[in-house]
């Protein structure tokens, strides 16, 4: 049955200017305040005569809170500056066309800038308690596809592996924290670069202070020597998907039936087992490469298809020097998937999946800056909401609320953005060149987060 009620009935009145539709933002500009992120980057970025150089870190600060209110376009930012929303930023606000400017004023050279500003938020970030507490860290290395659908863009005009045009950024990433992040052209191989890409993660995890001992997981992509030496190197344990070969099936097909171990999966009749493998002996030489333990996993075809016309089953290989339980050992090689997951929030949670200029150098920053929206909500979630923190960047901001000014504070009346600020305003420690002073902001009125004055960095 149709209601009879009609739309064109309903009236729709704005009566409230003081509405701000995602107060959420509150959590995460505070951690960026306590932390900083404004002064690193206006200390850090350099763009000499570019006539986007001014005001570095507001233009930055802009652009991540763009991200993290959802935006995936430079125009979006223009949201931001809507009702009272500037109220729960901490910052001042920059329009869309100045933020084009500023992206455009960046050249290779000053993205690199970047990462010196993303290494230090790092390691203050994990110093106010959002480091892992676990004995062993997982980094998962990983690249990804962001679509350009123009001739263009510079970097992106050309077809990737998965032919189509676009970037082929690199990424690193530990309990949903993206430690390192660079972009790439689109035709750029999956393992070019991964050498010093890694060696420089390695060199963030251990500069943040974390001692504990660290493993890579990787795909068949970063299935090369260069990436073996760069883990032992920094004397990191290492898992790599292998590509399968003719000398890889002759191993495999020397493994006896009795050494297979069936394990849970949601194929009956998986199984793994392990031997012993000397990859890379072509590129190496005989003399040079090593055996490495080879962990295999074979799983029946799905029932019906055409695979299984052919095979008994497939096989899935990795090479690893960690010194663990058989099944374990899989299983933890099984849970790389899970950075695809990261891989999406970054692409739909932030602004990833859209890289909004021609210039190469542009989307370098915006891929930056997308980076350090994800790490905010993340390191806001991590320290301010404690086990049970989101895990969607949904989660967080558009939440709505009424700012308002009584006794000259600033109140945001939303129990969910209260309870983080508070506890954000308890756990995070303000680093040296944090933001400087202001009045007391406080949340629901049930306590004050204080922002001392500023302090030099040294």
């Amino acid at each position: 049955m149709r209601s009879s009620h009609s739309l064109d009935a309903l009236g729709v009145q704005f009566d409230d200017a003081n509405l701000v539709a995602d107060a959420g933002l509150v959590l995460t500009a505070t951690l960026a305040q306590h932390l900083g992120i404004e002064q690193l980057y206006a200390r850090h970025v350099r763009l000499g005569d570019a006539p986007g150089r001014p005001n570095a870190g507001v233009k930055a600060m802009t652009l991540i809170s763009s991200a993290i209110a959802g935006g995936d376009c430079i125009d979006d930012s223009d949201v931001l500056r809507s009702g009272m929303t500037h109220v729960v930023l901490g910052h001042e606000l920059r329009a869309p066309s100045t933020l084009g400017t500023f992206l455009r004023s960046f050249c290779w050279g000053d993205v690199r800038s970047l990462d010196k500003v993303a290494r230090t938020a790092l390691c203050r970030a994990w110093a106010a308690g959002a480091a892992p507490v676990a004995e062993e860290l997982t980094v998962d290395v990983d690249s990804s596809i962001c679509e350009t659908y123009g001739l263009a863009k510079e970097g992106g005009s050309g077809f990737t592996y998965r032919r189509v045009r676009g970037y082929h950024p690199l990424l690193a990433v530990a309990e949903d924290q993206v430690l390192h992040s660079r972009l790439r052209g689109g035709p750029s191989h999956t393992g070019r670069g991964a050498k010093s890409f890694l060696a420089e993660t390695f060199a963030r995890v251990r500069e943040a202070g974390y001692q504990g001992s660290i493993v890579l997981r990787a795909d068949s992509g970063f299935y090369n020597h260069l990436v073996v030496e760069a883990c032992e190197r920094k004397g990191v344990r290492f898992s790599i998907t292998a590509k399968m070969s003719p000398a890889l099936h002759k191993v495999i097909d020397a493994i006896p039936d009795g050494a297979w171990k069936p394990i849970p999966y949601f194929l009956e009749g998986a199984a793994v087992a392990e031997t012993t493998y000397t990859p890379f002996a072509q590129t190496l030489g005989r003399k040079k490469a090593r055996p490495r333990r080879l962990i295999v996993r074979r799983v029946p075809p799905t029932p019906g298809s055409q695979l299984a016309l052919y095979v008994d089953y497939s096989y899935h290989a990795f090479i690893t020097d960690r010194t663990g339980a058989l099944l374990e050992v899989e299983a933890d090689h099984r849970r790389h998937a899970e950075v695809e997951a990261t891989i999406r929030d970054l692409k739909y949670g932030v602004g990833l999946n859209h890289l909004p200029s021609g210039r190469f150098g542009a989307n370098g920053a915006w891929l930056a800056c997308n980076v350090m929206a994800h790490n905010l909500i993340r390191w806001a979630g991590v320290i301010g909401l404690g086990p049970n923190r989101p895990h969607h960047h949904q989660d967080l901001p558009p939440t709505p609320g009424g700012p308002a000014r009584p006794a000259g504070a600033i109140r945001a009346r939303h129990d969910v953005a209260s309870t983080a600020g508070l506890a954000l305003g308890g756990r995070v420690h303000r680093r040296p060149g944090s933001a400087p002073g202001g009045a007391p902001h406080r949340l629901n009125g049930s306590a004050a987060l204080t922002t001392p004055s500023e302090q030099p960095e040294p």
